[in-house]
C-alpha cells in the first residue's frame, strides 16, 4: 500500500515519523508524496500553540480531500483533544504513544474499514519507554535517537507534560545498542534527543545521569559525531563541562532552553532557574570549549511580559552572546495556566518585540559566524549546485561542487557569509 506521512512539531515527533516509515517499509509498503495519490494519509501532530493545533486541523482537512484514503491521525493534539481530531472525519485516531499498535490498526483499517476508530490512553498514567527503531528510512547522514519522553516541568504556558506524559527513559545498555547499530549502519552523527533529555534515567532509579549516557554513547560510536539536543540549564555544573570536555566525538553545541531574560517573567512561566543561574552554565561551557556553539528559545510577549521586562531581556540576551536563536511571539494555548493570565499582550506589541529580538539575534548569529576561516564540515544534500552540510557546531556551509559529497567529512575554506550560512571552498585535506 502506498502511504504518505506530514509531520508537524518537534525532533522527537521527527524521530517518532522516521520509526513509522521505518516499520511500513519493512511491512512491505511504499511511501508516497503528502500531495499525491496514496491509500493512505498519517498526519503526525503537535499541539504546543493553538497556532499548531490549526495547521494540524488545515492538514488533516488536506488528507481528506483525497477521496476514499484512509485518514489517520497521531501524536500530541490528538492526544490532547482527540474529539475534536474525530470531529474532522479520520478514520483512525491515537495519540503520542504506541506507534506500533497504531499502524496495526492502521493495516487492519485498510483491509477492511469497520468504523472509525479512536485508540488514545491516558498520558499521565504512562510508566513505560516506547522503543523505536532509530534512523531514518534511507540516505540520511543524521540519525535522531531517542533516550527519553515525557516531562514534569509544567511550565505555565506549556500542554506537553499533559500529552506526553511522565519521564521515561531508554535504558543505558539499549542506548549503547542502538548507536553501534546506527554507526554500522554508515550515519555520520548521531542526534540524543527526547522531550526533556536533562531528566533522563530519573525513572530508571540506577543513579546514572545525562552525562553517563553521553560518555557511554559517545564510547560506544567513536566513528560519529554526538550531538545534544535542549539541555535545561540545570545540567550545566563543572562535572559535567569538565567530563564532557573530554569526549573527543560530541559536538561543541548547546542548546539551552532560556525563554526569557527576565526574572519576574521565567517565575511566571514557572521555569526552575533564574537568569544568574543561566548565565553560570553559559560561562561554564565557554570556559570549557573554544567557541561553543550556545543556541536557545525565546518567547516573547508573555502574559505581563512590561516594556521594562522586555527591554531586560534584551540586555540579557547580548550578555549570553548566543550564536543562533528560535524567536517566538506567545501564543495563548487553552489548558495552560497562561493561558488565563491577567495582562496578555497585545498582538502588535508580540509581533514589534519579536522582530526587535530577531534583529539582536542576528546580529550575535552574524558576529559569531564570521569568525571562521576552516571548518569541518558533513555533507549532507545538494541544492542548486551548492552541496550543504554543518559543522560540529551546527554552522551550516555551502560549497559549489559537482562531485557527490553526500555523507563526507570535508575540510572547508570560508569564503564569506550569507545570510544565517556560511559559503566556502573545499581545502586540500580530506578526512575519509
Amino acid at each position: 500500500m502506498r502511504i504518505a506521512i506530514y509531520t508537524l512539531g518537534c525532533k522527537v515527533n521527527q524521530v517518532e515519523t522516521q520509526a513509522m516509515e521505518r516499520e511500513l517499509l519493512r511491512r512491505g509498503h511504499t511511501l508516497a508524496d503528502f500531495d499525491g495519490p496514496a491509500d493512505a494519509y498519517i498526519v503526525n501532530t503537535c499541539t504546543v500553540t493553538a497556532v499548531s493545533d490549526k495547521k494540524c486541523r488545515n492538514l488533516i482537512r488536506r488528507a481528506r480531500k483525497n477521496g476514499e484514503a484512509v485518514v489517520a491521525v497521531c501524536g500530541c493534539y490528538a492526544q490532547t483533544d482527540p474529539a475534536a481530531v474525530s470531529a474532522l472525519g479520520v478514520d483512525l485516531v491515537s495519540g503520542s504513544a504506541g506507534r506500533m499498535d497504531f499502524l496495526n490498526r492502521l493495516e487492519e483499517l485498510l483491509r477492511q474499514r469497520t468504523g472509525q476508530v479512536v485508540a488514545v490512553d491516558e498520558a499521565l498514567k504512562r510508566r513505560q519507554f516506547e522503543r523505536l527503531p532509530a534512523g531514518g528510512a534511507s540516505g540520511r547522514t543524521r540519525a535522531m535517537l531517542k533516550v527519553e519522553d515525557g516531562c514534569a516541568n509544567f511550565c505555565s504556558y506549556c500542554i506537553i507534560p499533559y500529552a506526553r506524559g511522565p519521564v521515561r527513559s531508554l535504558p543505558l545498555d539499549e542506548a549503547v545498542g542502538e548507536s553501534k547499530r546506527l554507526g554500522l549502519e554508515g550515519y555520520r552523527e548521531i542526534v540524543l534527543t527526547g522531550i526533556e533529555i536533562s531528566s533522563w534515567g530519573r525513572d530508571l532509579r540506577t543513579g546514572e545521569t545525562p552525562i553517563d549516557l553521553m560518555e557511554a554513547v559517545c564510547a560506544a560510536s567513536p566513528g560519529c559525531r554526538i550531538r545534544l539536543g535542549s539541555l535545561e540549564p540545570r545540567t550545566i555544573t563543572e562535572d559535567f563541562c569538565a567530563r564532557v570536555a573530554r569526549l573527543p566525538n560530541l559536538c561543541p553545541h548547546f542548546h539551552l532552553s532560556l525563554q526569557s531574560g527576565c526574572d519576574a517573567t521565567l517565575k511566571r512561566m514557572n521555569r526552575k532557574y533564574d537568569t544568574a543561574r543561566f548565565l553560570e552554565s553559559v560561562e561554564l561551557l565557554r570556559g570549557h570549549f573554544d567557541r561553543p556553539a550556545i543556541t536557545t528559545d525565546l518567547i516573547v510577549g508573555f502574559p505581563g511580559e512590561s516594556e521594562a521586562e522586555f527591554a531586560q531581556t534584551l540586555a540579557f540576551l547580548q550578555r549570553c552572546a548566543f550564536s543562533a536563536m528560535h524567536i517566538f511571539p506567545y501564543s495563548r494555548r487553552p489548558g495552560t495556566p497562561a493561558a488565563s493570565m491577567p495582562d496578555q499582550v497585545p498582538n502588535a506589541v508580540k509581533e514589534a518585540r519579536t522582530k526587535e529580538a530577531m534583529a539582536l539575534a542576528a546580529g550575535m548569529e552574524g558576529r559569531y559566524l564570521e569568525q571562521w576561516k576552516q571548518v569541518e564540515v558533513l555533507f549532507e544534500e545538494e541544492k542548486d549546485g551548492l552541496w550543504w552540510g554543518h559543522t560540529t557546531r551546527y554552522c551550516r556551509v555551502g560549497v559549489r561542487n559537482t562531485d557527490n559529497l553526500h555523507n563526507q567529512l570535508r575540510q572547508v575554506e570560508i569564503t564569506g557569509v550569507e545570510g544565517s550560512a556560511l559559503l566556502g571552498r573545499l581545502a586540500s585535506e580530506v578526512k575519509p
